[in-house]
């Protein structure tokens, strides 16, 4: 395992649980205790966590605001299974808005359709991506480029989906907290998806367990307002079992389970 993916490792692991011991961290690594505080002083410097009596802390219970080649590189197994199933929900001829993200993205890249499919994308990612694919016709919103994200915000950005009827929205979020709601860091991508929201009949949020009791700056929607939560199987029971009791379909991925390399054909 090189030093990066070390690094990713203990950031993965201390957001979901927001402090982790040096010798706890040492046995899921399989490296010494040494080498694992090297990588604590690295990651400190780096303002992304900080170190308290022989554990790594979570810098900040809040969301800061990360570049997506940042993002990519972490839970990718978890964005690709729940970007599988996303794609799974696409139906024959559908239209359908894809927000901004790594899992969004993540989800761009398994859509594979063989009949027609229009998508309204706000990230630059997801429409190169997806318009390599002759069945996909792609409507690429316009509007102020957010460079963290390599999407575009903004009220240019918004004033079109007045214009369009979807079906679904697929949605990633920075923070998903059941008495805050869902949220992102940034206020002007938290308005474009209001916007968005309402321009469809449905709102699937695709998150990795990590993101459950985070809050970013900006508030998108109580959780009541969306429809569908696709996440994987490290999210707590306590969590599941309260979303399900209001009513929100929530799919769960076994990503212990699941096998790789299947990709969606809509």
């Amino acid at each position: 395992m090189t030093k990066e993916e070390r690094h990713n490792l203990i950031l993965e692991t201390l957001i979901r649980h927001e402090s982790i011991p040096v010798s706890s961290l040492s046995l899921l690594l399989d490296v010494s205790a040494v080498t694992i505080r090297k990588d604590l002083t690295e990651l400190e410097s780096a303002n992304k966590l900080y170190r308290s009596h022989g554990k790594a802390v979570l810098i900040n219970p809040y969301i800061n605001n990360r570049s997506i080649l940042e993002k990519e590189k972490l839970a990718r197994k978890e964005k690709e299974l729940i970007g599988r199933e996303a794609a799974s929900m696409i139906t024959q001829d559908d239209s359908i808005i894809i927000a901004s993200g790594s899992t969004v993205l993540a989800f761009a890249r398994c859509i594979k359709p063989i009949h027609r499919l229009t998508v309204i994308s706000a990230s630059l990612k997801v429409s190169e991506y997806l318009g390599t694919n002759e069945n996909i016709e792609v409507i690429q919103l316009g509007g102020t480029l957010r460079h963290s994200s390599l999407s575009v915000v903004g009220k240019h950005a918004e004033a079109p989906l007045s214009e369009f009827c979807c079906s679904k929205l697929f949605i990633g979020v920075d923070g998903i907290d059941l008495d805050f709601g869902l949220t992102t860091t940034d206020i002007r991508e938290a308005d474009l998806n209001k916007v968005m929201m309402r321009t469809v009949q449905k709102t699937i949020v695709l998150a990795d367990s990590s993101k459950f009791r985070r809050r970013g700056f900006s508030k998108i929607a109580n959780i009541t307002d969306i429809d569908t939560i696709i996440t994987d199987s490290n999210i707590p029971p306590t969590i599941s079992q309260a979303i399900e009791d209001l009513g929100i379909e929530l799919k769960i991925i076994d990503i212990k389970n699941t096998a790789p390399g299947i990709d969606s054909q809509i």
